[in-house]
């Protein structure tokens, strides 16, 4: 199973690299995430520059496509070019997005009628896009999901594993990850968050 992690330019580096490498920490499993990018090379909001895995065409091939954030994220939306890049499919895909993301999801008409997480500063713009927004870290139904805030990216990682692998894999990872002394809390907060959001499936 593979996992397109799209990563902008003016990308947030922790939406784009805690998602992946938390996700990568299932390769043995048969999980892998890849950061893509529209161009060969993108720089971060703080100038850090990343060579894409993978192409933009990769989201129409991956299991799981994962939108990430970034200060540009309102130039994204304004790009036709890019935004007819991402191809997507909700009924075979799982698909997720953090923070700006949401923008792009809106955009794409992923959304519908679903509220969304954002963070705070994307509020007001995802809300004129005429997406409730949520007081939350996540929200999931069927094969879409949102996170809120740069550390809930710990959460879309969570909601993939466990709707892949399950949720002893998520145990796995984020017992791991989990600062010394807090692996339980860390794992039990995620779970809870992820199932929370998915309550209304249930």
């Amino acid at each position: 199973m593979q996992v397109a992690v799209v990563t902008f330019d003016g990308f947030n580096e922790l939406d784009s690299f805690i998602a992946s490498a938390l996700i990568n920490r299932c390769r043995k499993d048969g999980l892998e995430a890849f950061i893509t990018t529209p161009t060969p090379v993108v720089a971060s909001m703080n100038g850090v520059e990343v060579t894409g895995q993978r192409p933009m065409e990769f989201v129409r091939e991956a299991d799981v496509v994962l939108i990430g954030s970034g200060v540009k994220a309102r130039d994204v939306v304004a790009d036709d070019r890019l935004i007819s890049m991402l191809q997507l499919d909700p009924s075979r895909q799982l698909i997720g997005s953090q923070c700006s993301g949401a923008l792009v999801m809106a955009r794409l008409g992923l959304l519908g009628s679903m509220p969304a997480c954002t963070d705070i500063k994307s509020r007001p713009f995802v809300e004129a896009a005429g997406v409730t927004v949520l007081d939350a870290p996540f929200h999931a139904a069927g094969n879409i999901a949102t996170a809120g805030g740069c550390l809930a990216s710990q959460y879309l990682a969570a909601w993939v594993i466990s709707r892949t692998l399950g949720d002893d894999a998520v145990r796995d990872v984020l017992g791991y990850v989990a600062p010394v002394g807090e692996s339980q809390e860390t794992v039990e907060r995620a779970l809870r968050a992820v199932h929370a959001g998915e309550a209304a499936l249930r």
